[in-house]
């Protein structure tokens, strides 16, 4: 690769560079290097570097005159530099408190999926100030285990699905009024005995098929049984968690309206967020996504790192954090690992 090229002081100075446009959203000079960063030479010798890394693509000049600014291949530099040393380790093992607190409060409120899975976003954004995204198990992950069903209000029915994996979901469903709570248990009671042990998207196979053959061989109460069960297991794109949005265009990279608009359609295609971050649920440990590299257009001029939390050794799900390419990324890798480790604690006890 081209970063191969570099001598040790271009590497110094490039790095000097990202770090102090990353600290301020101002192009850098070769002045503030070289009395901010002691590397031993010239302003005039960090000038030459300083050109000669903007012809070979690590750096930008905005205007004539005026300092440089990193390109995408300069964080991507950056990003592989700190991924190869012992800086993103450090801050896991600072992050070993943060870990133990953390997963000891969704141990709390892991009953409710739905509020731990905000909780964790919620505590990416604020200590970021970057968005946060979650993307939930998805059905082909976890595996049936009970069901309840609990009448609630008029037609409404709460059911509480439980997976092997200690997942607890609720959702409220509509059901006939006509059905007494003693027909909601014998429907659970049924589910629980037909589908306990398999993984849910192989249910919704098996629900498909016996939808076709219940006017033959099922009652009503078993035809709603077959309903109730696929609208309980189902996951729709309102299931992906995200916070931040707001707080993210605080942020002087989004002054721009242009940026900002951009931002909210990427977040808006749920689809394609959930598309995208799906590809990162069997990756190894933290994953960095920088501008041009992102394959959906409105994420461009963006970042995304992301880390997958697991069961055991079972990718369940996806974290990541949206931000701009200006993103202090070491602190945003030792954050989504760390918080990453803190869902897969979760899972495991």
């Amino acid at each position: 690769m081209a970063f191969d090229m570099l001598d040790k002081r271009s590497k110094q100075v490039l790095y000097a560079v990202i770090q102090s446009y990353i600290n301020s959203p101002e192009p850098v000079g070769s002045r503030f290097v070289t009395k901010k960063y002691p590397l031993g030479c010239s302003s005039a010798t960090i000038r030459n570097i300083m050109s000669d890394l903007e012809d070979m693509g690590f750096l930008s000049q905005p205007h004539t005159s005026a300092g440089r600014i990193p390109t995408g291949k300069g964080y991507r530099f950056f990003v592989d530099s700190l991924m190869d040393t012992e800086k993103v380790n450090e801050g896991s093992e600072m992050s070993r408190e943060f870990v133990g607190q953390f997963t000891r409060k969704l141990e709390g409120i892991k009953t409710d999926l739905n509020v731990m899975f905000s909780e964790v976003t919620n505590t990416l954004s604020i200590m970021s100030n970057y968005v946060g995204i979650l993307i939930p198990p998805q059905p082909e992950k976890i595996t049936f285990k009970r069901i309840d069903l609990i009448r609630y209000k008029g037609s409404n029915v709460v059911a509480i699905l439980l997976t092997d994996e200690g997942i607890i979901k609720n959702r409220v469903l509509q059901v006939d009024p006509r059905f007494t709570q003693d027909d909601l248990t014998r429907i659970a009671d049924y589910l629980n005995s037909e589908f306990s042990g398999f993984i849910l998207d192989d249910i919704r196979g098996m629900l498909i098929k016996r939808v076709k053959d219940e006017k033959t061989l099922w009652d009503k109460l078993i035809s709603k049984a077959i309903q109730i069960c696929e609208q309980a297991i189902s996951y729709s794109e309102d299931d992906i968690f995200v916070s931040g949005l707001y707080d993210v265009m605080d942020l002087p990279d989004f002054s721009n309206i242009s940026r900002i608009k951009e931002l909210s359609r990427a977040i808006k295609d749920k689809h394609a967020i959930l598309k995208l971050l799906d590809e990162f649920s069997d990756a190894e440990g933290v994953q960095v996504m920088i501008g041009d590299e992102n394959p959906v257009e409105d994420l461009k001029n963006l970042s995304i790192v992301t880390a997958p939390y697991k069961e055991g050794a079972r990718p369940m799900g996806v974290i990541a954090l949206i931000g701009p390419t200006r993103m202090d990324y070491l602190k945003a890798i030792s954050m989504v690992d760390a918080v990453a480790k803190c869902v897969s604690k979760t899972f495991r006890d």
